[in-house]
């Protein structure tokens, strides 16, 4: 059992550490297409929202009171209000719909 962990491990490390160096040895260059550089603007964000948006609807025990809370952030974030209000008005905003009785 401990051979196959070590196994695990190196394969990941291995991973993680072809993901990062492939592009490096991959773009030399400036990249001047407009295109590849939008996109590559853009992947951060993409990624970030991948990873938040599933974690938004199942964070509480209810779709309705993260799909209000969700609701209420993007409402707070389009109408410029502070990082800091939008999180703890959308935290608010599901707990209590979520202690309501539906």
């Amino acid at each position: 059992m401990r051979a196959t962990i070590l196994i695990y491990i190196a394969v990941m490390a291995l991973t993680t550490y072809l993901i990062r160096m492939i592009p490096l040895t991959a773009f030399r260059r400036r990249i001047t297409s407009r295109f590849a550089r939008s996109f590559f603007h853009y992947i951060p964000y993409a990624v970030l929202a991948a990873m938040t948006f599933p974690a938004i609807f199942y964070s509480t025990g209810s779709f309705l009171s993260a799909t209000v809370g969700l609701a209420v952030a993007m409402l707070l974030a389009f109408r410029g209000a502070s990082l800091i209000i939008v999180s703890v008005t959308a935290s608010v905003v599901a707990f209590l719909i979520g202690i309501l009785p539906f």
